[in-house]
Parts: structure tokens; sequence; C-alpha cells
């Protein structure tokens, strides 16, 4: 019995430790605009850590939103899923989602600014090493941060799932300070092969350090579960493909440990 107990005791002392995420709502404004975002992090970590921004699809701030930040915070970092619409503003319809888009993606400075507002909510919390900061997002939120990386902002790594890569404001050398990674689906209809081309394009010309990663067979969407049941709802070309959802988790990993660790 006393054997038992040793062995189990000595399990206890060299079983990895589990992640005790804990996740609350957080408002912060922008030029008066109320934002509504999802902060999420390990209690039982100590010490300050690195943190990442996570950016909804056109959707708004939703529960996948939470999801990838809940997600990151077992990963270890704190995790920030941020509100670009306002209020907390979500699209039931592509019409809507459009629209709320569109009205962040015309106006560059409202962007950033509630960009750098999220940022701002990051660094100040007590949990976060403020030097130590990346962005990913989904689908808008993949076009979002790879402009705000355009813009420069101090950001250590920016990841772009399903994201737009087109812009009007293409990367300047010396300006970009963050490491890019984008994965998009080889038969996204959103996002063709074209576009890819040309952001590469773009990335070596302003001798950016850039990744693209291209999956065969995936569509837009395709880390959503939920995009099935949104592409048959909507009649719009969306599909959720496991692998290629689960192979860019796992990239994902790997560069945030290359850029904030």
């Amino acid at each position: 019995m006393n054997k038992l107990f040793l062995s189990l005791a000595l399990l206890c002392l060299t079983a990895p430790a589990m992640a005790a995420v804990e996740g609350k709502e957080v408002s912060y404004s922008a030029n008066g605009t109320t934002l509504k975002g999802w902060l999420a992090y390990d209690g039982l970590a100590m010490g300050k850590r690195p943190a990442v921004l996570v950016v909804h699809e056109w959707w708004g701030h939703n529960a996948y939103a939470r999801k990838r930040a809940n997600m990151l915070a077992e990963l270890g970092y704190v995790a920030l899923a941020v509100d670009m619409y306002g209020d907390g503003k979500q699209a039931l319809h592509p019409d809507d989602a459009g629209k709320f888009s569109a009205e962040v993606a015309q106006n560059h400075p409202m962007a950033k600014a509630r960009f750098e507002a999220a940022m701002k909510v990051l660094r100040e919390d007590p949990h976060v090493d403020g030097s130590k900061l990346a962005a990913i997002g989904y689908c808008f939120g993949g076009s979002v941060v790879l402009n705000m990386a355009r813009e420069g902002e101090p950001l250590l790594g920016v990841a772009s799932f399903h994201g737009g890569l087109a812009t009007d404001t293409p990367a300047q050398k010396g300006k970009v300070k963050a490491r890019i990674i984008s994965f998009t689906g080889a038969e996204d209809k959103m996002i063709p092969a074209a576009q890819v081309t040309v952001f590469e394009q773009e990335m070596k010309a302003a001798g950016v350090d850039y990744q693209t990663v291209v999956y065969p067979g995936a569509m837009h969407s395709f880390t959503n579960r939920d995009a099935d049941k949104y592409g048959k709802q909507f009649n719009i070309p969306l599909a959720y493909n496991a692998a290629a959802d689960k192979d860019s988790w796992q990239q994902l990993q790997n560069f945030l440990t290359e850029v904030l660790q």
C-alpha cells in the first residue's frame, strides 16, 4: 500500500500541469465606440507571458473567436478575441456580414484605432509580457491582421487563416516588423491562386519574412466546423476541412513558439 501511495505521489509530481483556462468579457473603447472582447488565460500559470490577439471572421465577435482564444490560453498564452465591429455586433446573414466588414475595411484609421485599442488591453493586463505580442485572424480577421502588419504595428508574428490577401496599401520595405504566415485553401474561390501569387510578390518586394501554406482541396473557412452549415444555408462556397484545420493549427503553434518564446 505504501508503494502505491508513493507511486501516485511521484505521478502527481511528474505529470504535466493542466491548464486552468479562465475567460472573461472585457469592454474597451476606440474613438468613442465601445468594443466588447473576450480575454482568456491560464489562471494557474505564474509570471508574465506572451499574448495573442484573435480577430474574428466576417460574422463578427462570436463563439468561434472565443473558442480560438481559449485554445491559445490552453497553450500558455494570454489571448484576446477582439471586437472590430463595435458593441460586440454579430451578423446573422452574409449581407450584414459584408456590410459590417466593408465598413471596417474601407476605413483604415478606424480599423487601426480599434486594433490598437485591443493591443492596449493586452499590454496593460498583469499576466502579459507586452514586448511579446502576435495576432491571428480568420477570414475578414486574417485580412485585418495582415493589414496591421503592413501598417508596421509592433507585432512579432501575424498568422492569417483563409484571410483575403489583396490590398490597396502594399507593404513597404522596412516597415513590416512581424513575421507572417498565411494559410489558404487551393479551392478557395474568394482567394484564388492569382491573389496568393501577388501576395507573395508583395512580401518579397518588401523584404518580409513570410510563408504561405496552400491546402489542396480546401475551400474558404476551412478551419470552422460550422462552415458546411453556413455554406448550405446561404449557398456560398464554404466548407470545413479537418486535415487542413489540424495541420494549420499545429503549424501556428510552431510559428508562435518561434516568434514569441
